[in-house]
């Protein structure tokens, strides 16, 4: 009886973690948009750090990831015990957030090229100057980047709760833990390689094999493009997945582009239910820019 007890425990157990992996999986998929716009996000946080100090700064902002996310999680759980309506709700805010912030990127990446190089410039130069507080600068930046990671962060445990919503208490602290701890470390741990990738390639660029010199070569020249393209792709994830957040919980709009991508079957059909929701996503970015930017910008000056 005992040896079948075990037996059975044992079963139980490999099912709740197969379930956890199942619900962790699909919340990593779910949360690719955050997790591209997080990944560049911090990278360039770190960006005009003294290079002997870059790694030192991704710790202290991972720290405070994990401290972002130990309060999160919680909040989460008490949210879905005490106040289950509102999973939902929150959800489509996040949703909603992300193609805001995606399409305001959009906007000032072709609106305000001007004041971007303005601002690197200016940092460039006080960076040169040896009254400048390095150490004060650096700790901005780490400011900077754990405000940053806690919008994000926010999002990430809003989208896995809508997840795992269903699931009993006990099931929601597993994953959401999990999924926590996966993502920062997935996020930190690559800004690290992509923050010492030119490190590494300069490295390999000075030695006497040429087959590893025309590799560092090669990755001393793909280092900046690729900084360039996680913006890109990180911002059309956001789209993609704020878009289908959001279709998802406007059931007429959701009901609209399965029924138009269905009579594509397939592949096809994937994709164009996928564009679907990324076009859509793209459109109440634009709207959410238009209505809420002049009420920013109004609080801004008043703040001023």
């Amino acid at each position: 009886m005992a040896g079948a007890s075990l037996l059975t425990l044992l079963d139980d157990i490999a099912t709740v973690l197969d379930d956890v992996a199942l619900m962790t999986k699909a919340a990593t998929k779910k949360t690719a948009g955050v997790l591209g716009d997080d990944l560049a996000l911090n990278a360039q946080q770190v960006a005009g750090v003294k290079p002997s100090r870059e790694l030192p700064v991704v710790w202290a902002v991972a720290k405070g990831s994990l401290i972002n996310k130990s309060i999160l999680v919680p909040a989460a759980l008490a949210i879905s015990f005490f106040l289950p309506w509102l999973v939902t709700p929150l959800l489509m805010l996040g949703g909603a957030f992300l193609c805001f912030e995606g399409f305001e990127k959009l906007v000032h990446k072709f609106l305000h090229k001007e004041d971007d190089k303005a601002h690197k410039k200016e940092l460039h130069e006080a960076l040169k100057r040896p009254e400048v507080n390095l150490k004060e600068v650096e700790r901005e930046k780490v400011k900077g980047a754990i405000r940053t990671d806690f919008i994000l962060s926010a999002e990430i445990i809003a989208i896995t709760l809508g997840i795992v919503a269903v699931q009993s208490i006990g099931m929601q602290f597993v994953v959401l833990s999990i999924v926590a701890v996966m993502v920062t470390v997935a996020v930190y741990g690559l800004v690290a390689g992509i923050v010492k990738l030119d490190d590494g390639g300069l490295y390999l660029s000075q030695q006497d094999s040429v087959p590893l010199k025309r590799v560092g070569e090669g990755i001393l020249w793909l280092a900046p493009y690729m900084m360039k393209a996680l913006t890109i792709v990180g911002t059309i994830a956001m789209f993609l997945v704020g878009g289908g957040i959001l279709t998802h919980g406007i059931p007429a709009v959701s009901e609209a582009i399965q029924g138009f991508s269905e009579g594509f079957g397939g592949l096809s059909g994937v994709l164009i239910a996928t564009l679907g929701d990324g076009l859509f996503g793209l459109l109440a970015g634009a709207i959410l820019v238009v209505l809420l930017n002049p009420v920013i910008n109004f609080w801004q000056k008043r703040k001023g």
